[in-house]
């Protein structure tokens, strides 16, 4: 069954578009990565100090995921952190799901 990634950021009030950059120009072999369906970055609620973001990919297998965060393509990836020093409040806070049900338009 296919697998959800999420973190969540909080992002200090006043940098959210200094974290929307660094995420668009980031190198991202994702779709080169077996098993790896769609990323996106979503943007939510602000409060007086931050406003919350979340990194969304979907997976076609848990353990496709967990072979990502594994490869050599997933330190890449993450290897750009301390050009985000002072963005976020806290680390951020994983979550995995595994879907258990799905409905789909038909085509």
């Amino acid at each position: 069954m296919t697998f959800i990634a999420m973190n969540r950021f909080r992002v200090a009030r006043g940098r959210e578009a200094e974290f929307e950059e660094v995420w668009r120009n980031r190198q991202s072999d994702l779709p080169s990565m077996p098993g790896f369906v769609v990323f996106h970055l979503l943007r939510g609620p602000s409060d007086d100090a931050a406003t919350l973001f979340v990194s969304h990919t979907i997976w076609e297998s848990r353990q496709h995921f967990e072979d990502w965060t594994r490869s050599e393509a997933f330190r890449r990836a993450h290897s750009g952190a301390p050009k985000t020093q002072g963005l976020y409040l806290g680390p951020p806070q994983f979550e995995g799901f595994e879907a258990v049900a799905e409905t789909t338009r038909p085509d």
